[in-house]
């Protein structure tokens, strides 16, 4: 691949031209919004002028309720040998263009499993994609050579390559992704009228389950507006849940005895259940999750603090698997959790202690 065009230059538009252009393809930029082209061309993406004819392979990063029709105009125009969408939704966008009439050869359906909280060109990064899932839709009708420059794309920008149905992939988004931006919401909406004492206890936890719930809102409602029916199968399930628990907790609160064990049986259940579906999530790097060991050290919030304990760690030959940081309330100061692997905790936690850290039990 030699040229593309990303017509859509938001964040992963704007970060897949800049791993692009890395790797040097020489990359157009086209956006409606001529700030938004402007700004991610001024980063290094690539330029605003127009190609001089066909390109290698047009990138269309649009949302999904603009996705067949911006594919329909540019595979009209005959802007590129190939095209592929990176849309978060895949079975709407194919169906559309095919009620128009288009021929598919030329296109195939994609999606990388990377964001961010931040949209727009600013929040771009080269990386982005760097080790992250990149499902991609062929079809019957997929041309060769376009299903070869796609997955050309997704080793530049340092992908994994997954292939799955269009449909298939929907079921899975609203499982993995769609589905938790809603709950992440609804739990943080919980806060928005709660008392200062009670949001002043936030810690780790409550952090961790609403850190999504910072999206743009008008991009999610494009998002589930194209995968309304399988986010909503999702939510089912879990207002299910979400009524057997509610039960089970009402049984505990209950003087009969038989209800107060029916009520705990129920929350063993769920708690269970989320024990064994959280063992299924990927771990490092995708492998089967692992299982570390967390040294906890308590640190200052000064600048510099974080680099010199992952120093520290490395002079002690340990490699820091995951890492968490839980801030204390009202204080200049926070606990950082460092995950390593069981046999290296002893070692690390020796080491930290001889430079000066205070380590936590």
């Amino acid at each position: 691949m030699r040229t593309a065009v990303v017509i859509g230059t938001g964040l992963v538009g704007t970060s897949a031209a800049l791993a692009l252009v890395g790797r040097g393809v020489h990359v157009h930029l086209v956006d409606r919004d001529t700030t938004s082209a402007g700004t991610a061309a001024a980063l290094g993406a690539g330029t605003e002028e127009a190609p001089e004819g066909p390109v290698d392979l047009a990138i269309i990063a649009v949302p999904p309720a603009h996705t067949a029709s911006v594919l329909a105009t540019a595979m009209r125009d005959g802007v590129a040998r190939g095209y592929l969408d990176v849309a978060s939704v895949k079975g709407g966008p194919r169906r559309e263009l095919e009620a128009r009439g288009i021929d598919l050869a030329p296109y195939i359906g994609t999606h990388p499993m990377a964001g961010k909280e931040r949209s727009g060109p600013l929040a771009a990064t080269a990386d982005l994609f760097e080790g992250r899932p990149w499902v991609l839709t062929p079809t019957r009708d997929t041309d060769t050579e376009v299903l070869n420059l796609a997955l050309e794309l997704v080793a530049l920008c340092r992908a994994v390559p997954v292939v799955m149905d269009a449909d298939a992939h929907d079921r899975a988004v609203a499982l993995v992704s769609h589905t938790p931006q809603l709950i992440s919401s609804m739990v943080a909406a919980r806060l928005e009228e709660a008392d200062e004492s009670a949001v002043r206890l936030c810690g780790q936890g409550i952090r961790d389950v609403t850190r999504i719930a910072a999206s743009d809102p008008r991009m999610w409602v494009e998002i589930l507006s194209a995968n309304p029916g399988p986010v909503a199968d999702v939510l089912a399930g879990v207002a299910t849940d979400l009524d057997e628990t509610v039960r089970a907790l009402r049984g505990l609160q209950s003087a009969d005895e038989d209800k107060r064990r029916a009520g705990t049986e129920g929350i063993e259940d769920v708690l269970r259940r989320g024990n064994a579906g959280r063992v299924r999530v990927p771990g490092k790097h995708g492998t089967a999750p692992a299982s570390y060991e967390i040294v906890a050290v308590l640190i200052s919030d000064r600048p510099g603090e974080l680099a010199a304990i992952f120093a520290d760690a490395g002079r002690a030959g340990v490699n820091v698997e995951d890492v968490r940081i839980e801030h204390a309330t009202g204080q200049q100061a926070g606990l950082v959790q460092l995950m390593v692997e069981p046999s290296a905790a002893p070692a690390l936690s020796a080491a930290l202690s001889e430079r000066g850290w205070s380590i936590r039990p």
